[in-house]
């Protein structure tokens, strides 16, 4: 099993997009989600039905509404003549038609609410499964440039903005379309005349949201990127507050969040300021709708064209055919927040991928451990490679290990051995097969990793043990804790193996963690172990029984081993030297200090001289390299 270090990368958060002042395709964008709102159609077309019921039922309602103003209008000149009275029976019966009308328009709004609530949420659900699944696909290259905090902003921030959208908005698009062509047609059905000059308006509104929304996506595309650059930066220093405070860093991370923060705020009013406008703005404009057809109606009703109660609908008319619109242009706002929101997560999802595994994957049934690096050749960026021609054997059971001043590319080699980075050129084999022909997940359950960062999570001391191998029975687990002396802290813990270790890690101290991942590894029982410094945060007496611990785990087992301090590979069956991407010494301890090059240096010049001299050097070298 593989025991991933917890490290944490300094930096600022990676900036999104283009700098553009517009999204960079909002029609792309809406296109993919449009795709994934293809796997609904059945209940979309359940909630365009329902839509349009509704909308049809509240649109009767005002026609019907003027038959009954009409009726009691006229009911009224005919008592004032003496010639009749107001018929009640009849206006009773329009009341009661309305009523089923309102009642049936609310009972399909429900079901459309209901079912389309459904579909959101379903969305929001595959978006940050397929976010989920796509960080386990994406090589480590890309979250060694990226702060962790941009990725939580798209699966948090940006997928409730979707979800809110589809919730929300997506209803509103439907019936306010099916509204704006229903109204229009009952207007038509009453005077085209009175209709033609109510929609006089109509250009002027159409400007007033296009000149809104050309200026409100700029900031609500600015918004959306700065939040994630907040949210990275709170991210980085509140699991970095203890190395921020002791280098006295708390002014510079406030001024680092001021101005992300003083950015965010200002897109953030801004968009908002020119979203706020669109309503009201909307609502003058629909004011000289109402104020043509009070004159025009008033006109037509003398003339005897049209009747009282004609204009009373058309009035209401006129107001759900602002309203609409009104709408349409406030969710154009939102569709372009929407845009910014989808095009970072489609842009996350759209992401280069590790390569492919193997078409035909290679399975070693019972992993002997011989390693060979065979001309390996690779860089973080191809054209400034780190391992140059690197080649090397481990024969099963040895203890290998590697040494070199800091650059060296060390750990560049334990990243290629678990894959994850390929080899730009040559190959590194085990037991005789390319790791490139094994699965990624059978080449990292073959190795057991203990970092000098160590990673624990959130849960009991026992579980974070378990993690190495996680159908382990409790007796294995205190079996491994105990090869890795664990059980001489544990027991003086409150809860012993069941307290659990919070998320800062910080009930704990740094060389019990160390402890902790030890015995993670011993209860994976690998075949291959690669340890970097894994006694490093330990103290003396404990670096000696870890060390006991360590010597038994690598008994059989092939063991890779990043050394800092030399003299803990003294008795490794080879030694490897590296020095500017390349093996440049390799051999035994004795035979490398007696060839008096790279390693010898690097040896001595950890020791003092009486320790040098004790290793047989020659006195007058041992004191020339001695501190």
């Amino acid at each position: 099993m593989m025991m991933q270090g917890r490290g944490h990368r300094p930096g600022g958060p990676m900036a999104m997009g283009d700098g553009s002042d517009k999204a960079n395709d909002f029609k792309g964008t809406m296109t993919t989600l449009a795709q994934y709102l293809g796997a609904y159609k059945v209940k979309l077309i359940l909630v365009g039905i329902f839509a349009v019921l509704s909308t049809i039922f509240t649109i009767i309602g005002p026609k019907v509404l003027g038959n009954a103003t009409t009726a009691v209008f006229n009911g009224v000149l005919a008592e004032m003549a003496g010639t009749g009275s107001i018929d009640f029976e009849y206006i009773g019966r329009i009341l009661g038609i309305m009523l089923g009308l309102y009642l049936a328009s609310a009972l399909f709004a429900y079901l459309m609410g209901y079912i389309m609530a459904g579909v959101s949420t379903d969305i929001t659900y595959r978006l940050r499964q397929d976010i989920s699944q796509k960080i386990n696909r994406m090589p480590l290259s890309y979250f060694d440039k990226t702060p962790q905090g941009e990725v939580m902003s798209r699966i948090t921030n940006d997928v409730d903005t979707v979800n809110q959208t589809l919730s929300q908005s997506l209803t509103q698009i439907i019936t306010s379309v099916i509204t704006v062509v229903g109204v229009l047609v009952m207007m038509l059905s009453i005077s085209p005349l009175l209709t033609l000059a109510s929609l006089l308006v109509i250009p002027i509104s159409l400007a007033t949201v296009s000149f809104i929304i050309k200026r409100s996506q700029i900031y609500f595309r600015e918004q959306q990127e700065f939040l994630g650059h907040v949210n990275g930066h709170v991210e980085e220093m509140f699991g970095g507050h203890r190395v921020m405070k002791a280098f006295n860093g708390e002014e510079r991370s406030i001024a680092q969040f001021e101005e992300y923060n003083n950015t965010l705020y200002s897109s953030g009013w801004k968009s908002q300021f020119f979203s706020g406008l669109m309503m009201p703005i909307m609502g003058f404009i629909g004011n000289l709708g109402y104020v043509v057809v009070v004159v025009v109606g008033s006109y037509l009703a003398i003339g005897g064209t049209i009747t009282v109660g004609d204009i009373q609908a058309f009035i209401q008319y006129v107001r759900q055919f602002n309203q609409p619109l009104a709408q349409l242009a406030n969710i154009s706002n939102i569709l372009q927040q929407t845009a910014a929101a989808a095009e970072r997560v489609f842009a996350f999802l759209a992401e280069p991928e590790e390569v492919p595994e193997a078409a035909r994957p290679v399975t070693i049934e019972a992993p002997q451990g011989h390693v060979e690096f065979r001309n390996v050749r690779f860089g973080y960026d191809p054209a400034e490679p780190v391992i140059k021609n690197l080649s090397a054997e481990a024969q099963p059971g040895q203890k290998v290990a590697i040494v070199g001043p800091t650059g060296a590319g060390k750990t560049t080699i334990v990243k290629l051995l678990m894959r994850f980075y390929d080899v730009d050129e040559g190959a590194i084999l085990i037991d005789g097969y390319d790791i490139r022909d094994l699965t990624r997940a059978d080449l990292r359950r073959s190795f057991g990793m203990v970092l000098q960062d160590t990673w624990l999570y959130n849960a009991s001391i026992m579980e974070n043990i378990r993690y190495g191998r996680p159908e382990a029975t409790n007796d294995e687990v205190i079996a491994a804790a105990e090869a890795a002396h664990v059980n001489h802290f544990v027991h003086t813990l409150p809860e012993g193996y069941a307290m659990e270790i919070n998320e800062e890690v910080t009930n704990i101290s740094q060389g019990q963690m160390q402890l902790l991942t030890i015995a993670r590894a011993i209860l994976a029982d690998p075949k291959m172990l690669i340890l970097d410094e894994a006694t490093s945060s330990v103290d003396t007496r404990t670096e000696v029984l870890i060390q006991q611990a360590m010597d038994r785990l690598m008994e059989g087992r092939t063991s890779f081993i990043i050394a800092h301090r030399l003299s803990t590979i003294r008795n490794a069956d080879l030694i490897l030297v590296m020095q500017n991407g390349d093996i440049v010494e390799q051999g035994r301890h004795e035979e490398l200090l007696a060839r008096d090059g790279v390693y010898a240096d690097l040896y001595y010049s950890q020791f003092d001289h009486i320790t040098a001299v004790e290793e047989g050097a020659p006195a007058e070298e041992a004191r020339a390299v001695a501190y």
